[in-house]
This record gives structure tokens, C-alpha cells and sequence, in this order.
């Protein structure tokens, strides 16, 4: 990959649209915005042009704008051209840029070349990531936390105390006592705890980021013919799942994604619990017990008649089809009629309640991801070695202190491998 290379994209969706962003990025590229607009550009002004090729012909009617480098998205010269969003329009300005020895961007390239410019670091590319993808509020508001640096501050600190530490640490082998700060060892294990304990907090928290950057695992289980297909398109709003009074219709496990209260929820019916001699149902209650083990919170549904189960943490007990009692006597239970609507408020009330306890109330220390995970909990790991295992070796307890340190700047990209930047960069998509 050139990072001298003058790369385009298509920044705004594919697909027919009144307007479409395509994104230029390179080193020199005010002549050729010149070109386009007709005039001396001045950086981050709109000019409405007619664009045309090099034989004079009409492209499209375009706002052309251009921003000069450093002060740009990714730290280089940038063109924006705002078109009409016709796929012939947008292919017909592909062809005039290959024309002009420019290539199309490989996914994440645009965000790349910001963070080889100091415009971004790979915690910030994480984020962007995060809200390119966000379909819920709570989604959007984690992401732009993470991406506007929030999570990049948190990570710089820690790895600027680390720094610190170890350098003190080893300071401590080259010096005499006497020319040291009084009680320096003590302040140093006592730093390193403070340290350790702030990166288990946020590590335990990891949960709570998953939870709102995948979704809420939300499964409905229960015997046969209790209603779980019924009280799934309830909750649903509409027909997703069979309904049928024969036992054992729900073979295979139907999932629905959905926002509750600004959070996406992973909402999935599943066959019935029960003794059965048919492969195809047995493989279904399989499934059903996959999805238990998965499950962030479980709706375990019986019916009036059904024999009270003991609940645990995690689960809600839903008495369904409670418009043919008259009695409400199993505790703890939230009677609901998915036939006729009876309940459902008060059960979306406390799904709501047990989502935002397990999301800790949306709030995280850092919007932890699968990339990062592995880095903070090496990170925590290091700093507990350091404080158990070094002994009073003050070598040993520097080099663990570094350890940690370099966890942080791999987060950061401050210290990075190829493989590292591949992984944060390809979850971009073309236009960033």
C-alpha cells in the first residue's frame, strides 16, 4: 500500500440517492480541484460546478469542496465532490479520476493515512468503527464518547503513569538511597495498586460494552404450547415466529433484533422444553440450550396451570395466557396475555430495569472491543505481577510495569505490528 497514492471513494451509501459523497485523498491536489471547479480554490468552500471531463463534456452538476492539507480528515490535500446519487453519475466520475492516475481506496485507507498523520490514534479508529455501525442511541453515544478521544485520554494516562513507574523503578537500581525521594518503594507499590485497580474496574466493565455494542441476548424458553412464539411477535410487533396449538411447532431458534429504550436487544424464540422422540425437535432443544448458555437475560415462560420454577439470576418467570384465569397466585411472576396485550407494560418495564442492570446504565469506562480486550486484561495482568512477584526486585518490578505499557501503546498504536494495524483498519468501510 502507497501512501503517496491519490485514493477516491464513494463515502456516502451505494445505491440510487439524491446526493453522493465521493472522498479524494493525496498530497497535492488543489490544481486538480482547480480543474473541477474552474477557479483558484479556497480551502473549505463550496463551489457549485458543472464538472467536466477531459474532453469538455458534462459529468454532473456537483458542490465541489476542498480541504488543504494539514487541516483535513486525514492530515493530507482532500476533495469532496457532492453529486447526484445515479450510479451512472458516480461510475462516470470513477472513470475521470482513474483517467487522472488515481485508484480506488482499500477499505479503512482514508482512516489510515489520518492516523499516520497524528489525526487519530487506533483507540479513536475504534471508535469510528463503533459508530459507523451503531443502529441504537446508546450505540451512537458510546462510539462518539470513543471516537472523539474519550477512551484515548483514559489510555494515554494510563500508559504515561506506567512510563513513570517503571522509569523510577529502575532509577531505584542506579542510585543511591540517598538521592532518592524518602519512601519512594512504598509510593511506588501503592501507585501500581491505584493503577491496577482502575484497569480491572474498566476491565470488569467489559460486559456492560459488549452489551451495547452487540446487543442484549434476550431468549424466551419454556415448555411446549405455552405461548413463547405468541409473547415473541407480541414483543416483536409483528408475525416473526409460527403460532400453533400443536406442541413442538418451534423447531429451530427465530431471532429478531430490536431497540428497547436506545439499546439493541437480540430477542430469540426457541423450541420447547420438553422429552422428544423426534430428531429434527431434539436438535431444536439442543439449539434452545446453546442459546440459554448465551443468554444475558431469559424470559422462562409457563402458563396459569404450569408448575412454578425456581428462578434464577438472569431470568424473568412470565405467566402467559393469563386471560383465562382469574387467579394470580405464583409469585414473583408477571402475568401476560400475548393473545390480547394484558401485562405487556409491566413486563417491558422490567426487561427495561434488568437491561439497564446489565448494562450498568449505559455508562463504561472505556467501549472495550474484541481487539482491546485481550491488550487491557495483559495490561491488568502485568501490574498484578508486578505487585506480587517482583519481591522487592526492583528490575523485575520495571520490566512488568513496561509489559503493561506496551499492552496500552498497542491500543493507542503508539507501539504497533502490521497485524495490528490490519485489524483495527479493516473494520472500516470504502470513504473511511
Amino acid at each position: 500500500m502507497n501512501n503517496n497514492d491519490t485514493i477516491f471513494a464513494l463515502s456516502s451509501g451505494h445505491g440510487k440517492s439524491g446526493v453522493a459523497v465521493i472522498r479524494i485523498s493525496g498530497d497535492t491536489l488543489r490544481v486538480f480541484a482547480q480543474k473541477i471547479i474552474g477557479r483558484v480554490p479556497t480551502p473549505r468552500h463550496a463551489y457549485f460546478t458543472n464538472m467536466t471531463d477531459d474532453a469538455g463534456e458534462i459529468i454532473d452538476q456537483c458542490v465541489v469542496i476542498y480541504f488543504a492539507a494539514p487541516h483535513s480528515f486525514t492530515g493530507t490535500d482532500i476533495i469532496e465532490i457532492h453529486s447526484h446519487g445515479a450510479p451512472a453519475v458516480i461510475n462516470k466520475i470513477f472513470e475521470f479520476l482513474r483517467s487522472h492516475d488515481m485508484r480506488i481506496a482499500t477499505p479503512g485507507e482514508f482512516s489510515r493515512r489520518a492516523f499516520y498523520n497524528n489525526k487519530m490514534d487506533l483507540s479513536d479508529v475504534d471508535g469510528l468503527a463503533a459508530l459507523l455501525d451503531a443502529e441504537t442511541d446508546k450505540q451512537r453515544a458510546a462510539a462518539l464518547k470513543s471516537m472523539m478521544g474519550g477512551d484515548s485520554e483514559i489510555y494515554a494516562d494510563w500508559r504515561e503513569q506506567m512510563l513513570t513507574i517503571s522509569a523510577y523503578a529502575a532509577a531505584m537500581l542506579d542510585y543511591a538511597p540517598d538521592d532518592l525521594p524518602g519512601n519512594i518503594s512504598n509510593t511506588i507499590i501503592k501507585h501500581i495498586k491505584t493503577l491496577y485497580t482502575d484497569v480491572s474496574a474498566a476491565l470488569t466493565k467489559y460486559k456492560t460494552a459488549r452489551a451495547i455494542t452487540h446487543g442484549i441476548n434476550i431468549v424466551l424458553i419454556g415448555e411446549t404450547n405455552v405461548g413463547k412464539s405468541s409473547l415473541f411477535n407480541r414483543i416483536v410487533g409483528a408475525s416473526r415466529a409460527i403460532v400453533s396449538d400443536t406442541p413442538g411447532t418451534t423447531r429451530d431458534v427465530v431471532s429478531a433484533n430490536m431497540d428497547i429504550d436506545g439499546y439493541l436487544v437480540n430477542l430469540s424464540d426457541t423450541a420447547g422444553l420438553r422429552e422428544t422422540t423426534d430428531s429434527v425437535e431434539r436438535i431444536g432443544i439442543e439449539r434452545t440450550n446453546k442459546e440459554i448458555e448465551n443468554a444475558d437475560l431469559v424470559l422462562h415462560i409457563i402458563t396459569p396451570n404450569g408448575k412454578p420454577t425456581t428462578i434464577v439470576d438472569g431470568e424473568i418467570l412470565v405467566v402467559n395466557k393469563s386471560d383465562t384465569t382469574d387467579s394470580k397466585k405464583i409469585k414473583n411472576a408477571i402475568y401476560v396475555s400475548a393473545k390480547k396485550g394484558d401485562g405487556m407494560p409491566e413486563l417491558m418495564k422490567t426487561i427495561i430495569t434488568k437491561i439497564n442492570e446489565i448494562s450498568g446504565g449505559g455508562e463504561s469506562v472505556l467501549m472495550i472491543n474484541a481487539r482491546t480486550h485481550d491488550l487491557v486484561k495483559t495490561a491488568a495482568d502485568e501490574l498484578h505481577a508486578a505487585i506480587e512477584k517482583s519481591n522487592g526486585d526492583y528490575d523485575i518490578l520495571a520490566e512488568h510495569v513496561r509489559y503493561a505499557a506496551d499492552a496500552i501503546g498497542k491500543i493507542l498504536g503508539v507501539i504497533g505490528t502490521e497485524e495490528i494495524l490490519t485489524a483495527a483498519f479493516s473494520q472500516l468501510c470504502l470513504g473511511k
